[in-house]
């Protein structure tokens, strides 16, 4: 059972039904307002968590970081739609009809609440009805009243609203490794190779030959030089790298189950079997 001091606790806590399949997650927790106990559980359920359904805090429990209660996922999928703005109170009306849908009987619950030593939502419950209807019998004449005082019925239907949500599809990265390939260049080179150049003696060049010594031995050398390739290695940045991601819009068709009431006139209508919605 959820005391008042953990109404603030359960907030945003995902909920579970009596098989363990989750439903939801609370979104509010509505108060009596005789008493302040809490009373219902607004949990968001659909989808998309687009529709807001009430299941009794009877029988809820706090089970580590989430809640248990009492009522399997279907009864509180179907549920009465209450459209009850935030902060605000729901109508007795209202409350008696989820009170018939998840099979609370006032009755017994009222007398529960009587009983010496009983606390808890049953008090809540029973002192409630009983100060708001001044009694049980009245109550189920303003029930009586509420089926019968009306000769026109409403037809519901469920209408399918589809969103979207974000999931993570993928992951891409960046990775920067070194590979070792070869690179011929051509790089040209001189060298020097001696070559032999003979004069015949003229009147140009005979004085500079009779300059030398007479009949000697003699030795003249010269350096070669050559050139040598020589190889340098540079890092230098060739480009820059990044990733970005786009939006690629598309679309795709959702299919699901939706119900309608159908209302159908019996007896002495003159078109027996017709329905009066199509």
């Amino acid at each position: 059972m959820i005391t008042q001091n953990q109404v603030s606790t359960v907030i945003d806590q995902t909920v579970y039904d009596n098989h363990g399949d989750k439903v939801g997650k609370i979104k509010h927790v509505y108060l009596d307002d005789e008493t302040g106990r809490p009373e219902w559980l607004c949990v968001q359920t659909g989808l998309f968590g687009m529709n807001e359904t009430f299941i009794p805090i009877q029988g809820a429990d706090v089970v580590g970081d989430h809640v248990e209660v009492a009522f399997d996922k279907d009864r509180i999928k179907d549920a009465p739609n209450i459209d009850v703005e935030s902060g605000g109170h729901m109508s007795a009306q209202e409350e008696r009809e989820l009170y018939r849908y998840y099979g609370i009987n006032l009755d017994e619950s009222w007398q529960r609440a009587n009983q010496p030593g009983e606390t808890g939502w049953a008090h809540t419950a029973g002192q409630r009805e009983r100060e708001r209807l001044g009694s049980m019998g009245r109550e189920r004449e303003a029930e009586r009243a509420d089926l019968t005082g009306d000769d026109a019925m409403t037809r519901s239907e469920e209408r399918l609203t589809a969103g979207t949500e974000t999931h993570e599809s993928g992951r891409a990265r960046l990775r920067k490794y070194v590979v070792t390939e070869e690179q011929q260049v051509t790089v040209p080179v001189t060298h020097e190779e001696v070559r032999v150049e003979r004069e015949p003696i003229t009147d140009d060049n005979r004085e500079a030959a009779l300059r030398g010594p007479e009949i000697t031995e003699a030795e003249h050398e010269v350096t070669l030089h050559e050139q040598r390739p020589v190889v340098e290695k540079n890092t230098v940045p060739v480009e820059r790298v990044r990733m970005t991601t786009e939006e690629v819009t598309g679309e795709e068709t959702i299919t699901e189950q939706v119900r309608k009431e159908r209302i159908e006139a019996e007896g002495d209508t003159g078109e027996p079997g017709r329905p009066s919605e199509r």
